[in-house]
């Protein structure tokens, strides 16, 4: 996977083009995501933060992943988008698809992906005023708010999808940027 160019408006933005993915360490590829396609209308450019997260959850996942959802046989494309209050996860097949699609509510993400978007706004303020050590303890948080999404992630997806810590915190990553296009 690799992050596509920047696109002012698109009805979805294609993350990756499932060259390796999930077969790095010993990952199966019937237990891989080949590719994510977050769906939904840009509401805006992205802040040098978050598109630095973006191409950093992309690279990681292009070169590991675990994500199967229960009784499937994948590898996997990915249509994240949120729909009426509620996170979708449109699983398809490598032929783009339909597989089975689940909804969480987005309620419980809420909180974190506002504490996400605070931070993105002081980091922006931060870099602004030249503040280093207010840098690097915003940076520090943000990794510590990623982990708490990742844990919420597993939490919502047990029982129905297998994924791991690592996928989960990407993934979490990706939602942050998808609700922040919508």
């Amino acid at each position: 996977m690799h992050p596509t160019a920047p696109v002012p408006d698109p009805a979805s933005r294609e993350i990756g083009d499932g060259a390796g993915a999930g077969q790095s360490m010993g990952e199966s590829p019937d237990r891989s995501l080949l590719r994510v396609v977050l769906d939904g209308e840009a509401r805006g450019q992205l802040s040098a933060l978050q598109a630095a997260d973006l191409a950093q959850a992309v690279r990681d996942l292009s070169v590991a992943n675990r994500f199967a959802p229960k009784d499937r046989i994948g590898p996997f494309i990915l249509h994240l988008s949120i729909i009426e209050g509620r996170l979708v996860f449109d699983v398809r097949d490598p032929q783009d698809a339909a597989l089975t699609a689940l909804g969480l509510a987005l309620g419980p993400f809420r909180r974190l992906i506002k504490d996400y978007q605070l931070l993105v706004d002081s980091y922006a303020h931060a870099v602004q005023e030249g503040r280093e050590a207010s840098i690097q303890a915003i940076d520090m948080g943000r990794r510590g708010l990623h982990n708490e999404g990742a844990a919420l992630m597993l939490q919502r997806l047990a029982g129905k999808v297998e994924i791991d810590f690592e996928t989960a915190r990407r993934l979490f990553t990706l939602v942050c940027v998808l609700h922040q296009r919508i």
